[in-house]
């Protein structure tokens, strides 16, 4: 009476496969429960007492990422023994590679995406940044989901030579018709690695001047000095030679006074104590050097060199503004003067008319 049962026959196959089939599916389920349940709670627990992220990366993503995926192998294995027609097998075995493309293509992004996110962190610890741009993980989902869709057709049994053909011939045309916008998308993967500068940077591209305020995947844009916004490509300025001040840790002034050659020697001799002075008690402000510099046509010209402890353009001119104000009030009162441009005539009388 079992056995008859057993071997009674539904949609082409008997209860007993149908029931070793499942057997099998639970007892992959009950395997992936204790791997779920014990093993990878077990490494999580271990993995949070460890100072890298890698491992508890891992371990998340098998979690989310692969056991799902095992569960639908399982599935499928299970019902290899059965019996389906031509059609419906052929549906089960799409679906099945469908999944499975899912499932390994959100598994690959993970990973890239922890990847640029390790490779940003890394940057940012001389920088501040803002996380990695949704543009970049976009972009490698299209292409992963793209070769994932071609995988799938072809297992499916759908010709796919000509299907990349046309694709190829029409990725020509298209790249053609927009190689301005490919360009600048390129150089936004440029300045996303390789970062020759950033949002708040201080920058100056050819004649203009600004601080950047947003970087796009086509264009960027920048605050001038005098309050327009500038809109620049990603490719006019990874063409560029651009100069970022941003990056400085600090500013290098030089220049040159002069003062009048009835200066006194002793007055001149302390020209330099008195420069160092200025400079030592300014904030923010590095005494580098002072040295009379050259003689003049009309002054006795000094040289001097310090530096601005800051990348700020405005704390900069603030110490240039302090250390030139109080070199104005010492030398009154030291009472040196500052030459400026002056022109002696000497007239020399000749014998009086007529004697």
């Amino acid at each position: 009476m079992l056995e008859d049962f057993m071997n009674r026959t539904f949609l082409g196959n008997t209860i007993f496969n149908y029931l070793v089939s499942a057997a099998l599916f639970l007892a992959a389920v009950g395997i992936l429960y204790i791997v779920r349940a014990f093993i990878i709670k077990k490494a999580r627990l271990l993995a949070g007492k460890t100072t890298t992220t890698v491992d508890d990366f891992l371990i998340d993503t098998i979690s989310r990422r692969l056991i799902p995926l095992m569960y639908v192998i399982a599935f499928y294995l299970s019902i290899g023994r059965l019996s389906f027609g031509k059609t419906l097998s052929r549906w089960i075995t799409g679906i099945f590679i469908v999944l499975v493309s899912v499932f390994i293509v959100r598994f690959l992004v993970s990973v890239i995406e922890y990847l640029l996110d390790l490779m940003w962190e890394k940057k940012e610890k001389e920088s501040s940044g803002q996380g990695v741009p949704r543009a970049i993980v976009t972009f490698v989902k299209i292409i992963l989901y793209t070769v994932a869709l071609l995988i799938v057709f072809d297992n499916m049994g759908v010709q796919i030579t000509a299907l990349i053909t046309g694709l190829g011939i029409g990725g020509v045309a298209i790249a053609l018709a927009a190689q301005a916008i490919l360009g600048d998308l390129f150089s936004y993967f440029t300045i996303f690695f390789d970062r020759p500068f950033e949002v708040g940077d201080f920058i100056k591209v050819g004649e203009f001047r600004g601080t950047v305020e947003h970087i796009g995947i086509k264009t960027s844009r920048v605050r001038s000095l005098s309050g327009e916004e500038l809109v620049f490509s990603n490719t006019d300025l990874t063409n560029s030679r651009l100069q970022n001040y941003g990056k400085m840790m600090d500013r290098r002034v030089i220049f040159q006074i002069g003062v009048t050659y009835d200066t006194p020697l002793e007055k001149l001799q302390n020209i330099q104590s008195i420069v160092k002075d200025i400079i030592d008690r300014t904030d923010k402000a590095e005494y580098e050097r002072v040295h009379f510099h050259s003689f003049g046509d009309f002054s006795l010209n000094y040289e001097i060199v310090y530096l601005v402890l800051s990348n700020d353009y405005l704390h900069y001119m603030n110490v240039r503004h302090s250390v030139n104000m109080e070199l104005v009030e010492r030398f009154r009162d030291e009472g040196i003067e500052f030459a400026f441009p002056t022109q002696t005539i000497e007239l020399q009388g000749g014998p009086a008319a007529g004697n």
